[in-house]
């Protein structure tokens, strides 16, 4: 059950509003999902989360497809199920493949493996890789 309910689309009005309708733009949706209709009971947490993930997720010196790659692996390992969800959906609007979505939770599977097996064995890191 989650802490606070999402805010109706139909109740929005100033700061709220103008950022769902930049949402919905941006996004290429008809409807605002429940993360940011949640958010939205703190507009100022809506508008700065909003912000700083277009900041974040815009082409730079990785494209928006390693970016979202990268958002939906991280969200794996934090099994963040929405996240998980929002940012697969994202990805295949930005050319990810069935096969890359494979290979990308071999990855990630993988990373946890040993990255479990070197913390369990507590492995020095080598001079070399400093």
């Amino acid at each position: 059950m989650p802490l606070l309910k999402p805010i109706s689309e139909k109740n929005v009005t100033g700061k709220v509003k103008k950022i769902f309708t930049e949402i919905k733009k941006t996004r290429k949706i008809s409807k605002i999902p429940n993360f940011w209709r949640t958010l939205a009971n703190d507009p100022q947490t809506l508008e700065r989360t909003w912000r700083s993930l277009q900041e974040v997720m815009a082409k730079g010196s990785l494209d928006v497809l390693t970016k979202e790659l990268i958002y939906v692996a991280v969200s794996m390992t934090n099994s963040c199920e929405y996240c998980i969800r929002s940012h697969t959906a994202a990805a295949r609007k930005k050319g990810m493949s069935e096969d890359m979505l494979k290979e990308l939770v071999a990855v990630v599977g993988m990373a946890n493996e040993t990255n479990r097996l070197v913390e369990s064995y507590q492995v020095e890191v080598d001079e070399f890789l400093r």
